[in-house]
């Protein structure tokens, strides 16, 4: 009787363990602390993640960071258990090994160089929309190329709507901000402009100006180094 329960208990522990074994998986994780210059921003792009994978690993809603404290970085690492199973008492049986099919290559598709939240895209996009309305689809990639260089410039705020909401003076440094076009929905070739620029595939030289020659007012900004002209935008640095 003994025998029987000490057995009924091993067979019972295996399956539990079995059970927890199998395809278990855990998130790895590196702890950073936060130094002068560091963004959302600018960890997912080193750690190759998301905004929104490091605000859901530390509990965050909004984007501020402070110096000094430490953030959970995830590193998508799934680390797979050993699976446990009970050994098999049964005689086996004589079955040919069938030949493993070859998996389907996906489709190849054109990978962000850089990360920005949904929100910050949507913004980026309408941002677009409103100062390259009209213009070519390479002239809207140019205007979201602008920001994104200005996030990476020491001369100007580290995220992208730090960047598109900056005030210069008393005003806004993008003028559909100031007078309220950016609020309207974005076409479908500014948010796929958006996406193209975030590829970073060309930088225009680090371009960090745009103006319409005809239009602008500004004696200084026609100071800048010309990088390129894409329709009615000049692109400078």
């Amino acid at each position: 009787m003994k025998h029987s329960y000490m057995k009924s208990m091993v067979v019972a522990c295996l399956a539990t363990l079995s059970f927890i074994g199998f395809n278990a998986t855990a998130t790895a994780a590196t702890n950073y602390k936060v130094i002068k210059g560091d963004s959302l921003w600018k960890l997912g792009k080193r750690y190759s993640v998301t905004i929104d994978d490091i605000k859901q690993l530390n509990n965050r809603q909004g984007d501020m960071i402070y110096i000094g404290e430490t953030l959970a970085i995830p590193s998508k690492t799934k680390v797979l258990a050993a699976e446990t199973t009970e050994p098999s008492t049964a005689a086996p049986a004589n079955t040919a090994k069938a030949e493993p099919k070859p998996e389907a290559k996906p489709a190849e598709q054109e990978t962000p160089a850089v990360s920005i939240s949904a929100s910050e895209k949507d913004l980026l996009a309408r941002l677009v929309e409103a100062e390259a309305k009209g213009e070519s689809y390479e002239g809207k990639v140019g205007v979201a190329t602008v920001v994104l260089n200005r996030v990476d410039s020491p001369k100007f705020p580290d995220t992208v709507t730090g960047v598109i909401k900056q005030v210069v003076g008393k005003a806004y440094a993008f003028s559909p901000v100031q007078n309220g076009s950016i609020n309207k929905p974005a076409s479908e070739d500014s948010k796929k402009a958006v996406e193209q620029a975030l590829t970073r595939k060309d930088r225009l030289d680090d371009s960090i100006y745009f103006y319409n020659p005809k239009t602008a007012t500004d004696n200084w900004i026609r100071s800048r180094a010309v990088i390129k002209t894409i329709d009615h935008h000049v692109f400078a640095k």
